[in-house]
């Protein structure tokens, strides 16, 4: 599959396949593009996560727990039980649901009342009410959706004391966990310990959590939740707003068939379209030995649109498609194994609560040319300048 194949894609990352599904680039790192070769990856046991920051994680010292993401082994394993009641199908259809349609509506509301609204503003906002009702982050001192922006800005500097633009941006991020200590996390555990609730904040003191440890897993769910389906939300409407049939048939729908829709975009679209992993023994992926030490990255973008999977026109919004392999509709969107992510069906569920009463709007259009930037080192995209408006009212 090559450049000419014709496409809908909004985020454009380069070149396509290359047709090998697993190869070794010049830099030693093993780049894996095939969908069954990326699976044996991530459900391998004898890898562990690399990237996401984990170089500054292992320099924490000893006696704090790192962040459940950057776990591996029978620990990770223990956690992910531990806290997979939290995302269970009933659970979110029980204890989210209500909560999202509420926000949802709130966020049409501002449309109405304003005219027009900035939809990476609109889908922030659902997915902060979301994940906070998950962690337990309900005593806030307002501002919350200000203090994360800050902490997860469009530009991110690389920190170190090597040049003054480094140093700026570590001083400005310690600045900006101090920040979200104080105003969010430190009163939602004073909360807490007074009254016990059913949350992460609540399972993390039983736990035995220092107030440090529970910080670090806030801001982990923090980015892993809020901010991804942000952009997934955003990249969803685009396809909408440009594609008349889609949106058409996507607003008749019912819910489960406007799901799968909205996987499909998400498999063509993965938010994050890199997932790399370090290995501690050798490995056989995709019939080549890889030894222990490597460094592997998976190239989500491309293993989803791997047509021995996928079938044909895998470049192409097919919704309802049949995969081959794979744990879902959206392909390895939501990654694989022990670290695939356990908030997947309330991303998609949010994502169509609110983008389904949004799309009910009589008008809605959109308006400017969207912008799209990217973060390198985990091949993900933000999408910012996307208006949405309605016709005045007379």
């Amino acid at each position: 599959m090559g450049d000419a194949q014709e496409t809908v894609r909004k985020v454009d990352r380069g070149p396509g396949r290359s047709g090998c599904p697993v190869s070794r680039g010049e830099d030693g790192t093993w780049r894996v593009r095939g969908y069954a070769a990326a699976r044996e990856v991530l459900r391998s046991t004898q890898t562990v996560q690399a990237g996401l920051g984990i170089e500054t994680v292992e320099k924490l010292p000893p006696r704090i727990r790192r962040p459940v993401l950057y776990q591996d082994g029978p620990g990770h394993r223990e956690q992910r039980r531990q806290t997979a009641r939290f995302f269970t199908p009933r659970r979110v259809d029980e204890h989210y649901r209500e909560l999202m349609t509420r926000v949802a509506e709130e966020q049409v509301a501002v449309v109405r009342r304003a005219g027009r609204a900035q939809l990476s503003d609109l889908s922030f906002t659902m997915a902060i009410e979301v994940v906070r009702d998950i962690i337990g982050l309900t005593h806030s001192r307002p501002g919350l959706k200000r203090r994360l922006e800050r902490f997860f800005p469009e530009e991110f500097g690389r920190p170190g004391l090597t040049s003054a633009h480094g140093l700026y941006w570590l001083v400005r991020q310690n600045m900006n966990w101090l920040r979200i200590h104080l105003a969010d996390v430190r009163p939602a555990i004073r909360a807490h310990r007074r009254r016990e609730r059913d949350d992460l904040i609540s399972h993390l003191l039983a736990d035995g959590c220092s107030d440090a440890e529970i910080l670090g897993e806030c801001l982990t769910y923090a980015a892993a939740g809020m901010v991804t389906t942000r952009e997934f939300i955003c990249v969803a409407a685009w396809h909408l707003f440009d594609d008349p049939a889609l949106r058409e048939r996507y607003r008749a729908a019912r819910e489960p068939e406007r799901l799968a829709l909205l996987q499909e975009i998400l498999r063509l679209e993965p938010v994050v379209g890199r997932l790399s992993r370090r290995t501690t023994g050798p490995v056989e992926i995709g019939g080549m030995r890889v030894d222990a030490g490597e460094l592997i990255t998976v190239h989500v973008d491309e293993v989803n649109a791997d047509p021995q999977v996928v079938g044909d026109d895998p470049l192409l919004l097919r919704p309802g498609r049949a995969l081959g392999l794979g744990p879902g509709a959206a392909g390895l969107a939501f990654g694989d194994g022990a670290h695939r992510c356990p908030g997947a069906g309330v991303a998609v569920l949010e994502a169509d609560v609110l983008l389904s009463r949004l799309f009910a709007l009589d008008g809605l259009r959109v308006t400017g040319v969207p912008r799209v930037s990217f973060k390198d080192d985990i091949g993900g995209y933000e999408i910012r300048n996307l208006t949405v408006s309605v016709p005045a009212r007379r």
